[in-house]
């Protein structure tokens, strides 16, 4: 007896017809769904942390105690500079001027700007008073703090984790003090963001986005 095989090869095509379509129909919504929790996803991660600055209270040009505390609930950018310096410093005030432009840091309370003097014995209160006005640095917004050297080298290499110390001999007679050319991004934790370097054009950019990066995370 002849068996029409016609009839089981016929099922058997339409079976593995609707096997295929079904799995086709599987992944189109599997790829659908990826793609619309990729869109979901932030465009870019949260900032990484370096690590916490530590509790301080210093004496800014206008001769009131600032300190951490007082920074607590806004973002803030640090570098650290002399009056006397005639190496790095002068460039990475004119840098941190220029971010006092483009951020308008003397009308928005959420952002400030902060100096720290690592020649504290020559930089008092008026001395950063008159440096800061040659820079024409926004009273609120950009902030200058001297103290005691000790408290400021152990806070500039503990908290902040760079590096300051007295110029060996022999070196650069323009540098009295040798420290960071570093701008730091500090949240409104007190949490350290970022580091840049701060006489460099492409860094400071980085910057710029990320200080916007960090108020989005942060709401």
């Amino acid at each position: 007896m002849q068996v029409d095989r016609s009839v089981g090869d016929s099922s058997s095509k339409t079976a593995s017809r609707l096997v295929w379509s079904g799995l086709i129909a599987v992944l189109a919504i599997v790829g659908a769904a990826g793609v619309v929790s990729l869109s979901r996803r932030p465009s870019a991660g949260k900032l990484p942390v370096f690590g916490e600055v530590p509790a301080f209270v210093l004496t800014e040009r206008s001769g009131r105690a600032v300190g951490l505390d007082d920074l607590r609930g806004r973002d803030w950018v640090a570098d650290f500079v002399f009056t006397r310096c005639a190496g790095v410093c002068p460039r990475l005030s004119q840098s941190m001027g220029r971010l006092q432009e483009k951020l308008a840091v003397q009308s928005r309370p959420d952002l400030r700007l902060v100096s720290f003097s690592v020649d504290p014995a020559y930089d008092t209160p008026d001395v950063l008073r008159t440096y800061a006005e040659r820079l024409g640095a926004s009273e609120s917004g950009w902030l200058f703090l001297t103290g005691e050297r000790q408290a400021l080298y152990d806070l500039i290499k503990d908290g902040f984790r760079l590096s300051v110390a007295d110029a060996e001999p022999g070196g650069d007679p323009n540098e009295l003090i040798t420290h960071s050319d570093r701008f730091v991004l500090v949240d409104r934790g007190g949490r350290i963001r970022g580091y840049y370097h701060g006489t460099e054009e492409e860094s400071v950019n980085r910057l710029l986005a990320d200080i916007d990066s960090l108020r989005r995370e942060q709401g």
